[in-house]
């Protein structure tokens, strides 16, 4: 093979590469997706005047999240009230309006619950006036914990470190973080509650399952507590597990 059609190869591989990265860039997925004309918000095929609410804020978790939140930040401008979102470490942006938490993933630790009680607690001041925009993306359920009651987040922590030992997949996985947790499988849609709440999700899940994207804070858990048990029973850990969790 010629010296050439080796430097041709790599110059046509790194377009390649290069293309790719750009077609998934969060920022411009939004921008893609979200657009601005006066008072009127369009995402997607649903358009929203803002001029019915009286406030919009941004909520959102994952590794993607904060890139994502630069194109709403930008779009939205003056619009835009405020917001909070959980991160990886060293995954933050230079936001203006929305306040980024790093923390930890894939285990979750005390900053993802102390941004997550942040997230929560803007939600709990939404009413019918308010615009909630969640941005969620790959990385956003360990990056968003919320023990349900009862259970820890040490025990949280020990029976994820279980499941990502055993090799149970990203539906799995998500399956016993819904059951876990008071934000997922839409509880932060029922947080929010009586807003409007619209979601913005950046896929890393085979087949786009909403539900299974970040464990579904803002859609229906179509996943059982049976379920959970026979993932448990199939990975032979139900005996390891924190005695609260089983």
């Amino acid at each position: 093979m010629s010296k050439y059609s080796l430097e041709k190869m790599r110059k046509d591989a790194r377009e390649i590469f290069d293309a790719a990265v750009e077609v998934v860039d969060a920022e411009q997925c939004v921008r893609q997706f979200v657009s601005l004309s006066g008072d009127i918000l369009k995402i997607g095929e649903e358009s929203f005047d803002l001029g019915g609410f009286d406030r919009v804020v941004a909520v959102g978790t994952g590794k993607a999240s904060p890139r994502m939140g630069i194109a709403l930040e930008a779009i939205l401008g003056d619009h835009l009230d405020g917001g909070v979102m959980n991160t990886k470490y060293d995954h933050a942006e230079p936001l203006k309006k929305i306040r980024i938490v790093e923390c930890g993933h894939p285990v979750p630790d005390e900053a993802g619950v102390s941004g997550t009680d942040q997230v929560l607690e803007l939600l709990a001041g939404a009413d019918e006036r308010t615009l909630v925009i969640c941005l969620i993306s790959g990385g956003g359920s360990a990056l968003m914990p919320a023990p349900s009651e009862g259970i820890t987040l040490e025990e949280k922590q020990d029976t994820t470190k279980l499941l990502l030992g055993c090799g149970a997949n990203i539906v799995e996985l998500n399956a016993i973080r819904k059951h876990l947790s008071r934000v997922k499988g839409g509880g932060m849609a029922r947080a929010a509650f009586p807003a409007t709440v619209v979601a913005l999700m950046l896929s890393d899940v085979i087949g786009d399952p909403m539900d299974v994207i970040a464990s579904g804070p803002t859609v229906p858990d179509t996943s059982t507590f049976k379920d959970c048990w026979e993932i448990f029973e199939k990975y032979e850990i139900t005996d390891a597990l924190p005695s609260a969790v089983r």
